[in-house]
């Protein structure tokens, strides 16, 4: 799932660089400063695989976003449900805070890198601000 470019572009990125992960209908050729296509894949498989692999920032109080619904931050689709549930498996202790449409956007158009999925969910979108490597202890 974690292809070549993925994985590189996960390496080159530095801390507090961000990735936006999003749905079919984001114009995601139009906003990219860099775009990886993964058009085949669903959002949540790809999340999950990403925080097996990318730190999230812990040195600011937010590190992860997603869409609000209909610019209610309170509501949640079925598929924030699901992103809420992996990032509290891979990334506990972080809130998945909702942004309203112009925010998420504007957010997203400053991201390292967009990665646009295959998913065919609304607001289906989410970004993830990376957090530090540390060295091996070994």
């Amino acid at each position: 799932m974690l292809g070549p470019e993925l994985l590189a572009t996960l390496r080159a990125m530095g801390h507090g660089d961000e990735i936006a992960l999003v749905d079919g209908n984001y114009p995601a050729q139009e906003d990219a400063r860099r775009l990886i296509r993964a058009d085949g894949l669903r959002l949540i498989p790809l999340l999950d695989a990403i925080l097996q692999v990318l730190p999230v920032d812990r040195f600011v109080p937010q590190a992860l976003f997603r869409a609000s619904v209909m610019g209610d931050p309170a509501r949640a689709d079925p598929v924030h449900d699901e992103m809420q549930a992996i990032c509290a498996k891979r990334a506990p202790g972080f809130e998945l805070v909702a942004l309203d449409g112009d925010a998420l956007y504007a957010r997203i158009k400053r991201a390292h890198t967009i990665v646009a999925t295959g998913e065919l969910r609304l607001y289906a979108n989410i970004i993830i601000r990376k957090g530090v490597i540390y060295p091996d202890k070994s």
